[in-house]
Order: structure tokens, then sequence, then C-alpha cells
């Protein structure tokens, strides 16, 4: 084994669309670990759905191996990342894993907000930072104002940065150069105790998990015993390498090394991401900080739409969870629906990869319901509870709610702050400041309740913008509101599953656009069906899906008008009976009617 001098690990983070998997696809072709018939674009995007959107939702790693201009053989263990905001947790894990961040900015769109807050977080982590420049083929490519930025906002020096296309491959060999010159060794004693931080795993049919480690310290070799720190299981290493896209065994890992380990682990809740891995006979003194608890910010149900399908479900979803470690759940049921699960999210993109990943991944059919944030509530009592679920909400005994506020930032091009403050405004906004960045860029920043970024804030920013504001959140803290339940009731009865939680002013509105979309659905029965929005037992919204009716006066030409109204109230009185019997059944298509946000 070389020494860990010609070892470099670094992670490329950067704000959405900035290039990150393209680079990194030009530096594996560089490399080139696999030949040009099997290259295709962002080729560490392995799930359909990453391709599709074209984005990348989980971090990835790969080791390229370098000869550099001095002579010596390099290896670089790289991590493409997400740049999108409700990913944030995946690049926070890839950081921990690296010595070095290349930042990316797009030479057009120059520092958004993202690019910020990725920066900060490696800065956190003592990350060796080396600015780069992408996209310098584009016509529209400003190197000059994008220097000025980098500067200015990020308090970088553009001095260093390196220019590079990653689209046409200019300025690669630049870049691998400044990889190997800029940042550190990765420090760790090969003879020391073992000590791997676990910073991803994956579920694979014919191995078990797959574990993605980095060495601090320490060897491990194949037929090693292992323990993980947490659990104290203990495990028999059956393969270990390092990832070359495909798996390349190598039969052993020491400090400094970022790579997989295969121990026949079958269960998937026995890994835990962010845990150290350690040898039996020799364990290392104390575990390795993990990861910051996940705090998940948007809350909602999922069920299967066959109720039999519980059981597939439940391990479709422990499957997902080892992928995805910022996944929170447990068990839920519901009248209507049956048994399935509460979840929490990191943010309504979580939220719609996750519904994406069961229905594709795991072939499940499935209902969410409409997401919710988590808010507290202090009872007449002064008991202070935790309510997430509309079915829990203690109705009656409510003295104070408060709900959770977020800082947001929103960088867009002058010319659009109209339009955006206005929209913030709707949303409960208040502006705490606003600083032109240049002449052409303005970054806004409001607090406003995180319930109302949830539905459509994120689509209407990017409509009003033409697609160029960029925005990033923080969780603050929470504050008073006046918080009802609403309830949605068929001919008076409660369906549990489409009730929901809102602010008292907009409740009226919400419950509106929910019959309205129902009414849609819902088929016309025998008798008059009733769809009512009410807040305890007051109605606020109502509508009427009409009863299908047969012509009982068809027969009746001329005549007394007496008899024609005899058979009238007859139909009537047999409509009446009818509905006192009769139950709606709400089709599955009403429920993801009612979910889908309204098209403006």
């Amino acid at each position: 084994m070389t020494e860990n001098k010609y070892k470099r690990n670094f992670c490329i983070v950067a704000h959405i669309d900035h290039g990150k998997s393209t680079l990194s696809d030009r530096l594996i072709q560089k490399a080139k670990i696999i030949d040009d018939r099997q290259m295709k674009n962002q080729i560490l995007d392995n799930m359909d759905i990453e391709r599709e959107r074209g984005i990348t939702i989980k971090s990835q790693a790969v080791t390229i191996p370098y000869h550099a201009k001095d002579g010596h053989d390099y290896e670089l263990n790289f991590v493409d990342t997400p740049g999108h905001v409700d990913f944030s947790y995946e690049v926070s894990r890839a950081i921990a894993s690296c010595e070095g961040a290349l930042l990316l900015v797009d030479a057009s769109q120059g520092v958004e907000s993202q690019t910020v807050s990725n920066l900060y977080m490696a800065m956190e982590h003592d990350l060796e930072i080396v600015p780069v420049i992408n996209k310098i083929d584009l016509p529209s490519a400003d190197i000059p104002t994008v220097k000025k930025e980098i500067d200015h906002d990020l308090g970088l020096d553009s001095e260093d940065a390196v220019l590079v296309s990653a689209k046409t491959g200019e300025g690669v060999d630049d870049l691998l150069e400044a990889i190997v010159t800029k940042f550190p060794a990765p420090q760790g004693d090969p003879k020391a105790p073992a000590q791997a931080l676990i910073f991803d795993c994956h579920y694979d049919e014919y191995r078990g998990v797959v574990i993605h480690i980095r060495m601090m310290e320490g060897t491990i070799k194949t037929g090693d015993t292992i323990r993980f720190m947490s659990s104290n299981e203990d495990y028999k290493v059956e393969k270990i390498g390092v990832f070359k896209i495909k798996y390349e065994e190598t039969g052993i890992l020491e400090a400094g090394d970022v790579g997989y380990i295969i121990a026949g682990v079958k269960t998937v809740s026995d890994v835990r991401v962010g845990d150290t891995v350690t040898l039996a006979e020799n364990p290392a003194p104390a575990p390795l900080a993990g990861f910051k608890e996940v705090k998940p910010v948007v809350f909602s149900s999922i069920y299967p739409m066959d109720s039999n399908d519980y059981e597939e479900l439940k391990d479709a979803m422990e499957k997902l969870k080892l992928n995805d470690a910022s996944l929170v759940y447990e068990k839920d049921n519901s009248i209507a629906l049956g048994n399935g699960f509460r979840c929490g999210f990191l943010g309504l993109l979580h939220l719609e990869i996750i519904q994406e990943r069961l229905e594709r991944d795991y072939d499940q059919a499935v209902i969410f319901t409409a997401p919710s944030v988590r808010y507290q509530v202090t009872l007449t009592n002064g008991e202070v509870i935790t309510v997430d679920n509309p079915t829990e909400f203690p109705e009656g005994r409510v003295k104070e709610a408060k709900e959770p506020y977020i800082k947001a930032s929103i960088i867009t091009p002058s010319e659009y702050i109209g339009s955006i403050m206005q929209l913030c405004t709707e949303k409960r906004g208040m502006q705490t400041n606003m600083q032109y960045l240049d002449e052409k860029r303005v970054e806004l920043t409001y607090e406003m309740p995180l319930a109302e970024v949830l539905f459509d804030f994120y689509d209407k920013l990017k409509s009003y913008s033409r697609g160029y504001a960029s925005f990033d959140y923080e969780v603050i803290d929470l504050r008073q509101t006046d918080l009802v339940k609403v309830d949605v009731l068929l001919n008076s009865k409660p369906v549990d599953a489409l009730s929901f939680l809102a602010f008292r002013p907009e409740a009226v509105d919400r419950a509106r656009q929910v019959c309205e979309r129902l009414k849609g659905e819902i088929a016309r029965q025998q008798f008059k069906v009733a769809i009512q929005g009410a807040i305890g037992s007051q109605i606020i919204a109502r509508e009427t899906v009409n009863p299908v009716r047969k012509d009982v006066l068809a027969k009746c030409y001329g005549g007394d008008i007496t008899r024609k109204r005899k058979l009238l109230e007859k139909q009537k009185e047999g409509k009446k009976r009818m509905k006192m019997v009769g139950n709606v059944e709400l089709p599955q298509s009403a429920f993801l009617a009612v979910l889908k946000e309204k098209e403006d």
C-alpha cells in the first residue's frame, strides 16, 4: 500500500444545476476507469429518477487514479453530492468523509443561495476549499463578475479559482493538478486501532447491506471480524474494496481510504449511518463523532392503496431508510385508509422523491396525506404537546399554539423584486433585510411560517422570477399562531384522512378548495351528497353533488298539475329514504386529487 501522502479525498459541492455531475463525468473519463463505450452522461446518477429529473439525490463515491506532473501516481477519492436544499443532509455526510471541497460556481449564474450554505457547511468541517468557475464555454459566461462575487460574497480568494468547462473538458487537467497540490493528504495511522466512519450504505439483493466507509485510523482486511460501536454487533468481512463505478475488490482498506465493506449484514436496521466500525479483537477506545441528528420539518402519512400490501410497504420503507438516513417514520393508522406510516421529511422535494422511489424501485402503490408541519400546543391545563397529525389535535382544549418559523433568504435579479415581495407578504412573511449584492442582484431576507412554504411557494417563486430566484431556508424558532383543525364531511360523516390544520384566516379558502375538488371526483349517486368543510360544529364551506334522477314525468302529457306534483313528491320521498341508508364510497383518485395542489 502507498503512503497516505499520495491520496486525496474531496467532494464537489454547489448550487443546483451548476454542473457537479457533468464535472464528475469528465474526471472519470480522464482517468479511463471505464471504457468509452460504457461512458454515459451523469454516470454516477444511477437511479432512473435522478436521470429523468436531472438532479442528484444520493451522493456517490468513486476512486480515480491520477498520474501527476510531479511523476507520482495519486489515488483521488471523490464524492459527487446533491445540490438541492432538501438533500443538504446527504451533502453534510459526504463532507464528513473528505479533507477538501471543490466549490463550483456557474459562470453565467454566479453565486446563489445554496452555494453560500454549502460553503458554510464545508467550513464547519475545516475543509480546504478550492473555488471552481464552471461553464466558461457558455456565450453568457461573465468570468470577471463571478470572480468579484467569489471575493465579495464568499470571502474566498478568486485568484485561486480554477476555470473549467465540464461539458467540453477544458481546464480539467488544471483542476486535477489543483486537487493534488492544494488539498491536504489524509491524516491517520494504519497501525492504530481501526476506526471507520459509515457515511452511507445501501441494500443489494445478493450481497445484503453494502456499507460505505471512510477509514480514519487503522486497517481492515478481508476475513477480519468487525464491530459496530453503536450496537456492539460483530460481523465477518467477506469483501472489501473501493468504488470504481463498479466494486473493485482490494482485500484491504487503511487509514485515509474511502471504500466499501460487505459483511453479510442481512437486516437493514443493524446498520446506522454515522456509526463507527472497528475491529472486534482490537477495538478503538471511542467512537467517532457521528452526524448531528436530522430534524424532519414536513410530515405526511403514507398508506398502501390496497390494505393487504402493508407488509410489503413496511419492507420497502426499511430498505429506503437504509439508503436515505434522513427519512424518519413510525406506524400510523386511519379509519378511511387502514394501516400505514407517519413519516418526517426534510422538505417537499424529499417527500416527492420518496414517493417516486416507493412506486418505482419497490413497486408500491401508495397514497400520501396532505403534508403538515409540527406545531407546539399548550393545553388549558398547562401541558405542552407537539402535534404534526391533524387527527391528534386536541380540539376545545387549546390555550395557545405555536408554529415553526423559518428565515428564508432569496437571491433574485432586481427586476423581479416587486412580485417576489408580494408573494412573501401573501405567505405571511415579514421582511427583515434587503441588500444589493451588486448592480443586478438583491438578497431578500424574510421570516415566515414554514407551513406557508410547504404548498406552491417554491413553484410560484420560480414562475414569478422566470426561474432566476434561488431560495434557501433554515428553521429558526416557534411563534404563536391561531391554529384550527378543519374537518371534511361527506353526508355529515368526517373523513379523517382529509382533515388538515390551518391558520384561521385562511381556513375558509382552503376548505372551499378541498370541497370543490372533491365535487369533481365523487360520482353522482341516487341521492344528494353534501361535501362540507367544518371547524368544530361550524360549517365553513359546502358543495353538493346532485343526484341522478329518472324522468318520472315522461308519461304525463297534459292533464292536471297535481298528477305531476304527486309523482315528483313520491320520487323525493324515495331519495330521502335512500339517503338514510346510502353510504358514499370515496374513490382513491379523490384522495390524490385533493392532495395535489390547485393549479393556478
